[in-house]
C-alpha cells in the first residue's frame, strides 16, 4: 500500500512541476479597433479611418505599437502580404494585425490572444530599420 501511495505522490508532484511554465494566451480578441486597444490597455491614437481598414498607433507604458483592423479575412490577407515584404514582426488574429517589436508584441499577446508572425525581407529589405529588425511600426502597409 505504501509503494502504491508514494507512486500515486510522485505522480502528482510530476504533473505539478510541468505546470511551472506561462500561461497559455488568451482566446483571440475580437471587436472594433478601440475595442481592441481597450483591452491592451491603450487610447488608440486614430491614423486611418476608412470602411476596410483601421489604423491607430497606440502606447501601453513604454512600449508603443499599431493596431490595424479589417472589415474582412481578404483585407487582412492582402496587407500581410504586403507587410511581408517589409519584413518586420506581427501578432496576427483573423480581422486585426499588431505591430511592433517581438517583446512587445509578446505581452500584447497576453491580453489580446493571436499568432506571432516573423516575416522574411523581401524586395523592399532596403527599407530596414537599423539593426537587421526590418519592423516598420511606424511604417505600416
Amino acid at each position: 500500500m505504501r509503494k502504491r501511495t508514494a507512486a500515486v505522490v510522485c505522480g502528482l508532484l510530476l504533473g505539478l512541476a510541468g505546470c511551472g511554465g506561462p500561461p497559455p494566451p488568451p482566446a483571440e480578441a475580437t471587436g472594433t479597433l478601440e475595442e481592441l486597444a481597450a483591452r491592451a490597455g491603450c487610447v488608440p491614437d486614430l491614423d486611418l479611418d476608412a470602411a476596410e481598414i483601421r489604423q491607430a498607433n497606440c502606447r501601453t507604458g513604454a512600449s508603443r505599437y499599431v493596431l490595424v483592423a479589417f472589415a474582412t479575412d481578404r483585407g487582412r490577407a492582402e496587407w500581410l502580404d504586403q507587410a511581408d515584404d517589409y519584413g518586420g514582426t506581427y501578432l496576427v488574429a483573423r480581422k486585426w494585425v499588431a505591430v511592433a517589436d517581438e517583446p512587445t508584441l509578446t505581452s500584447l499577446r497576453t491580453h489580446l490572444g493571436g499568432t506571432l508572425h516573423l516575416s522574411g525581407e523581401g524586395a523592399h529589405g532596403e527599407h530596414a530599420e537599423p539593426g537587421g529588425h526590418g519592423g516598420h511600426a511606424s511604417h505600416a502597409p
